[in-house]
């Protein structure tokens, strides 16, 4: 095809016929031409809500482009709200936010458009900077275990995991994390959410009628759980970390805690409030579920050891591998107290009949082979660089905002003064290029303004951009009228909007929140 030719599609949808244009002359990226023009699409009313579109790979076709192009434009206009995706029907056009009027003539523009010129900077949590990926390692760690794996592992495995995973699993947890398990207890699942949720279901078959979450705590996690309880309650979180006393008196005799780096507010569990919980645990006959999430990232202070490894038989912990490689591998683990471990074992049988076992058998070489360590040091030397800008930014531009919960993981919380409207910040920092996510969109009752920053995904040298963004987004968010409070929801956020997504759901609805 001649560099100055232009391609023109016209791809069926559910209403007929779009015109679709990508041109290889000028400068502007093929992505991008793309991109905008689906935009134009469905400003001018040529794609309405509901519409579906070509699948990618039809698209890709007739375009003459990488399929992985076409999917990169879906995913990133998913992620700003325009599309949506549902089993069995494809990428459709999102419908509008709840309450948006219906008016004549074409629809209007319902996310914040972003300028041509101003790349998109994320700056919600929830995922790993995904370019950082091993692919030499994972690579080569995949052909040996191609070569070497015997025929029979290539059928149908223990459904709990591989032995070669679950032993690799467990060293690695207790020179890490200070566990204290077996091969034997180690269950593989898909992620950190199949193990709460398979954890959830064996807890209900037992008779408990409630989980205790922590408050604030991640939304998204909380509806998936809440399909797997009878009732999930809300336990408040202060500076020492989850308030047992409280856990106390809410009946619940199963918690679900992030004691590493509570997820959002970046608390670590007191050792008071540690011995409290465990306390609490024995006294109820109770279970605790501990979502080991950020552990393997510190910055400034040593990690604290497991919960589990101090009362393993109380305590379930739960892992995956989504932030430190990547969460579309869809691996994790579980720990089982030996009371459960039967029970837990034959749920995941039942689920899904196990997990891919190449998948299982390259991160076992890797682990063996001490790959992995060695680029997780590599991971936390980048972070450590990414975080410290983000950090420093934060002060020069923003130094009414306080920073907390830094010292360890991949986002931190920035509270702002308390007459910051925190929704229309995020509103106001799209409309400059900037996804931010507001803490109240996690928490079950109104409280002090905040954002909760990820700065995986912003390089060093984006940081001064980005704060400068959020800068000039606080200064127009209040320089708005304010119509009274903004409610605030713990329901799963509004995929149709770009500033509603709430926690970044990579490691949970890749894109659009530690993994399912």
């Amino acid at each position: 095809m001649d560099s100055g030719e232009v391609d023109h599609l016209r791809s069926p949808t559910r209403r007929g016929e779009l015109l679709v244009e990508v041109s290889r002359a000028g400068g502007e990226p093929v992505r991008e031409q793309l991109r905008r023009q689906l935009i134009a699409a469905m400003d001018a009313g040529r794609l309405t809500p509901g519409d579906r579109l070509p699948p990618s790979r039809h698209l890709a076709a007739d375009l003459c482009l990488a399929r992985g192009t076409v999917v990169e434009v879906y995913d990133q206009l998913q992620h700003e709200g325009y599309l949506e995706t549902r089993r069995g029907s494809g990428t459709l056009v999102a419908g509008r936010p709840p309450g948006s009027p219906a008016g004549e003539g074409p629809p209007t523009t319902w996310v914040p458009a972003v300028p041509e010129d101003a790349p998109l900077l994320d700056l919600r949590p929830g995922a790993p900077d995904l370019a950082a990926f091993p692919r030499a390692a994972w690579s080569s760690a995949t052909a040996h275990v191609l070569r070497v794996l015997p025929d029979r592992e290539l059928g149908y495995v223990p459904p709990w995991g591989s032995v070669a995973l679950r032993t690799q699993l467990a060293g690695h947890l207790a020179r890490t994390r200070v566990t204290a398990a077996g091969p034997d207890d180690v269950v593989v699942t898909s992620g950190v959410t199949q193990a709460l949720t398979l954890t959830c279901r064996v807890l209900t078959d037992l008779g408990h009628r409630a989980l205790a979450v922590e408050d604030p705590s991640n939304a998204i996690q909380r509806r998936v759980l809440g399909r797997h309880v009878p009732a999930v309650v809300d336990v408040p979180v202060d500076d020492e970390g989850l308030d047992v006393a409280a856990l106390e008196r809410s009946g619940a005799r199963a918690v679900l805690v992030t004691p590493a780096h509570q997820h959002p507010t970046g608390v670590v569990l007191s050792p008071r409030r540690r011995a409290a919980l465990l306390a609490w645990a024995d006294r109820v006959d109770g279970w605790v579920l501990e979502d080991d999430y950020d552990a393997e990232f510190r910055f400034g202070r040593q990690s604290a050891p497991s919960l589990q490894g101090a009362a393993p038989g109380r305590v379930v912990h739960v892992g995956s591998v989504s932030k430190t490689l990547a969460p579309g591998l869809r691996l994790g683990w579980l720990l089982a107290p030996p009371a459960l471990r039967a029970a837990l074992v034959g749920a995941k049988r039942d689920d899904d009949f196990g997990t891919s076992v190449l998948t299982q058998h390259t991160l076992a070489h890797l682990l063996d082979t001490g790959a992995h360590d060695r680029h997780l040091r590599r991971l936390r030397l980048r972070y450590r660089g990414q975080r410290r800008a983000l950090v420093e930014a934060l002060a020069r531009h923003l130094p009414a905002w306080r920073v907390q919960g830094a010292e360890a993981g991949l986002h931190l919380c920035a509270m702002g003064p308390a007459d910051v409207d925190e929704v229309a910040v995020v509103d106001a920092a799209a409309e400059r290029g900037l996804l931010v996510l507001d803490l109240g969109r996690m928490r079950s009752a109104p409280g002090a303004p905040g954002l909760v920053l990820g700065f995986a995904r912003v390089r060093e040298h984006q940081a001064d951009v980005a704060v400068r963004r959020l800068r000039d987004a606080v200064a127009a968010a209040a320089a708005r009228p304010r119509a009274g409070a903004t409610p605030r929801t713990t329901a799963l956020p509004d995929p149709r909007s770009a500033v509603r997504l709430g926690t970044t759901a990579l490691d949970y609805f890749p894109p659009g929140s530690t993994g399912p």
